[in-house]
């Protein structure tokens, strides 16, 4: 298949990574300019962000949530049947609240406002560390599930074989409106969970308390210096996302 990528982070280059191995066509972009992409290890083929879109079967956003408004002109210009997948997480941390979300919007409603266009919601509920090296062949023991949500059955059923191809099961977590139950703050974010784990947490999910929650983790990373190994930024969120 061919795919587009913008944004560089840790997550858009361990699935660009991940694609090109399996021998896909994959082009990689920086929203904002082609010269950041330079010094970083890249296997996809760089290119300017509105070049991403064109001759694409699948457009992987993987930039910080606040910034989706910016790319809104670039994603437009994708072909009506192109699967537009957005990996990103709501985290006012970052110094931009969004009121529509602070009030109890859906982060991926929100996202298809911002980018005119439906989306996927997938790679959300993992952390690049676990995307990158815990990915295992299908039929293995106690492999990681990724949770998969969207409007569009055959879209979600694409996108659910291609995360399975990456090396994790997929669960069919519902529509965009039910994607909180795997946003940050909620029992199947970051905790690598198996397929029935996953399933499981997802509907043990509670809308109201995830913010509490998420923003509970935030502050015991950012205040313990030397920071959190992976497997204890898992364990934590498995104790306080269940709590």
């Amino acid at each position: 298949m061919r795919f587009g990528i913008i944004g560089a982070g840790p997550i858009a280059l361990s699935i660009s990574k991940k694609l090109v191995n399996n021998n896909h066509d994959v082009k990689i972009a920086d929203a904002r300019d082609i010269e950041r992409l330079k010094g970083k290890t890249l296997n996809a083929i760089p290119v300017v962000v509105e070049d991403v879109v064109t001759n694409i079967d699948v457009l992987i956003v993987s930039i910080p949530l606040h910034a989706l408004p910016t790319i809104r002109s670039v994603v437009e210009k994708a072909a009506d049947e192109v699967i537009i997948v957005d990996t990103s997480n709501y985290y006012p941390q970052m110094g931009v609240k969004i009121d529509e979300i602070e009030n109890g919007m859906v982060e991926s409603v929100w996202v298809t406002q911002q980018l005119g266009r439906p989306i996927i919601k997938a790679f959300n509920n993992l952390l690049a560390y676990t995307l990158e090296h815990e990915g295992t062949p299908e039929g293995s023991s106690r492999r990681i599930a990724a949770a998969i949500a969207g409007d569009d059955h055959k879209q979600k059923q694409t996108i659910m074989s291609i995360v399975s191809e990456l090396g994790f099961d997929t669960v069919d977590s519902g529509s965009l409106n039910d994607s909180w139950r795997q946003q940050p703050g909620t029992p199947a974010y970051c905790t690598e969970l198996t397929k029935e784990e996953l399933s499981e947490a997802l509907q043990k999910a509670n809308k109201e308390q995830a913010p509490i929650l998420r923003n509970k983790v935030i502050d015991k990373l950012t205040t313990v210096s030397g920071g959190y190994s992976h497997k204890e930024i898992v364990n934590l969120n498995r104790e306080v996302y269940n709590s």
